[in-house]
């Protein structure tokens, strides 16, 4: 299919540990704050100070007392593991899974090596979702500026505006520069070894790495984690030139604006740079493989955000289809595409236009890693792991010791997927069991309007339910109720809830509308965490805000009466709790006051005002 992957989605609640000890038994808090898309806060603000470089050198103390004797393991056989370490951990791969996995190590107390054949960052903030969000936030303000109407609705007037294509470009490309050093430098501050050069497994708990040219080094580790990422998938039959025919990671360069460019695929990719291009000035043309646009996404989801995103945009399209054969533009003569039918495979039209962007979706970077020296065989490019995210070899056995996370294991194509399952897979071999939930991981579209979900699209929660046998409710809400997106004039959109009427479960949320990237994570924490609608309807958002589109979502279901919830069950036990610390504590007063009067040391009139109070409490117990 030329439509973007769809995967299904999934998380559980990620904890972390407030402390470390050094050497010397001190306590030292760490810095441990993890963003939802995989960057933590050293990402963003990070400072080398006097205090940061402190909190390093501590860390380091800290990692030693884990550290085993370190051997040279060149020593060992290709297939014994070795007696001895030169790591607690190393990750194969730097980029926002790896980049997670290894300072939660380190938070730990994990003598943690992060190894990276390109640059620190990996796909999504070199070649992904920081840049690209970069040109979204151009796009956004161009669209707003060119719309005459929003403008007049809030009193304004604009002269034409225009854009520097270079600037724009530099833009993006400073951004994921930044973010690129802060990663690197908020490692380095924190102990992880960064080792460049290709790595691979060369036997168990044994990686070998080191660049063209150059002999390889071979170390240690007690677990090791592969964190390699994925690249833009090109279908057969077509040439991509890198100019007119171009993936995600040449468009993101921004080197040209074709006044026509076709988009293969309409999922995530192939919408956010339909709305770049069209905001740019450029008519988009898509071209997809299912029947419809959108596929990946709830269908009333999908349908509306037609009607808002593509229909009144220079946007036409073609469904049904599959590009063939895409030929760049060369000698004057323009891209030529091929399309076939889906079905059929009978040839349908032929266009020629401007560029080509290829949005077909992403494949796993697992070539070369040295599979074949632990006995693992990959399913599609795919390295297979369980739930927890332990790798799994030809007879479909664990191998000890690795594991696999993030885009290489296919599970959930996210950054902040794969940096949750890093975190995750640190506290398993710290000796905490943890499984992550992923159909409570959300996922974002940041076009303008954006579009969020959480958890299962309404038809695969009927599915569900059928085969189960629970009923499955929908509750709606619209923005144009709300009056924060009244007052940005943004009212266009809908949050939509699938969930089970008869104990309140929430199935899958989604959202589309002003900031919706952001209000999902209210719906995927209370997925994460098991809450029911009765107990989270009775939250509260201030007001007037977009959160309040949430209140009104969760208010609007209708749970049956005899659901019971976990803050009802909670409250009671509460309830009975105080009760009998209330009678505990009563008893202690009285045996108080007896000992008090015995020896002298309180009034009668003050023991007569105690029984008083006393037979007052008792009476209301009996008639309350």
């Amino acid at each position: 299919m030329q439509s973007a992957i769809a995967i299904p989605l999934s998380q559980t609640s990620l904890t972390r540990p407030n402390r470390v000890l050094n050497s010397t038994n001190s306590v030292f808090s760490t810095p441990r704050s993890l963003r939802f898309c995989g960057l933590r806060r050293e990402a963003f603000a990070f400072s080398p100070s006097n205090q940061l470089a402190l909190r390093s050198d501590r860390i380091r103390n800290a990692s030693r007392r884990f550290q085993v004797s370190a051997a040279a393991s060149s020593a060992a056989g290709n297939g014994a593991p070795p007696k001895s370490f030169d790591y607690d951990l190393i990750i194969i791969g730097a980029g926002v899974g790896g980049h997670g996995a290894a300072l939660h190590a380190v938070g730990k107390g994990l003598k943690t090596a992060i190894i990276e054949g390109d640059v620190v960052g990996g796909t999504c903030v070199n070649r992904g979702c920081v840049p690209s969000k970069a040109l979204l936030a151009v796009s956004g303000r161009m669209r707003e500026l060119h719309n005459e109407h929003h403008m007049k609705a809030f009193g304004l007037q604009v002269s034409a505006a225009g854009y520097d294509r270079q600037g724009v470009a530099d833009h993006a490309n400073n951004l994921a520069t930044k973010i690129r050093n802060n990663l690197t430098n908020s490692m380095k501050a924190l102990g992880v070894d960064i080792l460049t050069g290709f790595g691979s497994v060369v036997g168990p708990q044994k990686v070998k790495y080191g660049k063209v040219g150059f002999s390889d080094n071979v170390i240690t580790a007690k677990n090791i984690i592969i964190a390699t990422g994925s690249v833009p998938f090109v279908p057969k039959g077509i040439e991509v030139d890198g100019k007119t025919v171009i993936t995600s990671d040449h468009a993101l360069k921004l080197e040209s604006v074709p006044d026509w460019i076709a988009i293969v695929g309409s999922g995530y990719i192939g919408l956010e740079f339909s709305d770049v291009y069209t905001a740019l000035g450029s008519e988009v043309t898509f071209i997809e493989a299912l029947d419809q646009l959108m596929p990946g996404f709830d269908p009333e989801i999908s349908k509306l955000a037609q009607r808002v995103l593509i229909n009144p945009r220079k946007i036409d399209y073609h469904t049904g289809v599959f590009a063939s054969k895409i030929t760049p533009a060369k000698d004057g003569k323009p891209v030529m595409i091929e399309l076939i039918d889906a079905k059929t495979k009978e040839p349908k039209d032929t266009l020629e236009v401007d560029a080509a962007l290829i949005a077909t979706g992403r494949a796993p970077f697992t070539n070369g890693l040295g599979l074949e020296n632990v006995n693992v065989v990959t399913q599609r490019g795919f390295i297979p792991v369980d739930e927890r995210m332990r790798v799994i070899d030809g007879n479909g056995t664990l191998v000890p010791n690795l594991y696999c996370i993030g885009d290489a294991n296919g599970k959930l194509m996210l950054a902040h997927a794969a940096s949750a399952q890093g975190i995750s897979v640190v506290e398993q071999v710290t000796g905490r069991d943890h499984v992550l939930n992923h159909l409570s991981i959300p996922a974002a579209c940041f076009t303008h309007p954006e579009i969020s979900m959480v958890g299962l699209t309404e038809p695969q929660a009927r599915e569900k339910g059928e085969k189960e046998g629970f009923k499955v409710s929908v509750a709606k809400t619209s923005f144009k109720a709300n009056t924060k997106a009244l007052a940005e004039n943004e009212g266009e959109g809908i949050a939509k809830m699938i969930y089970r009427p008869d104990n309140g479960e929430i199935l899958g949320v989604h959202i589309f509308g002003l900031h919706a990237a952001d209000l999902i994570h209210e719906a995927s924490n209370a997925i994460a965490l098991g809450t029911r609608i009765e107990d989270i309807k009775l939250a509260v958002h201030a007001h007037p805000t977009l959160s309040e589109v949430l209140d009104e979502l969760f208010k609007a279901a209708k749970v049956e009466s005899h659901a019971t919830t976990k803050t009802g069950d909670a409250k009671k036990k509460l309830l009975n709790t105080s009760e009998d610390d209330g009678r505990r504590r009563d008893g202690e007063k009285q045996s108080s006051v007896c000992k008090d009067l015995a020896f002298g040391s309180i009034r009668p009139s003050s023991f007569v005002e105690i029984i008083y109070v006393r037979v007052l409490s008792l009476l209301s117990r009996i008639f309350v």
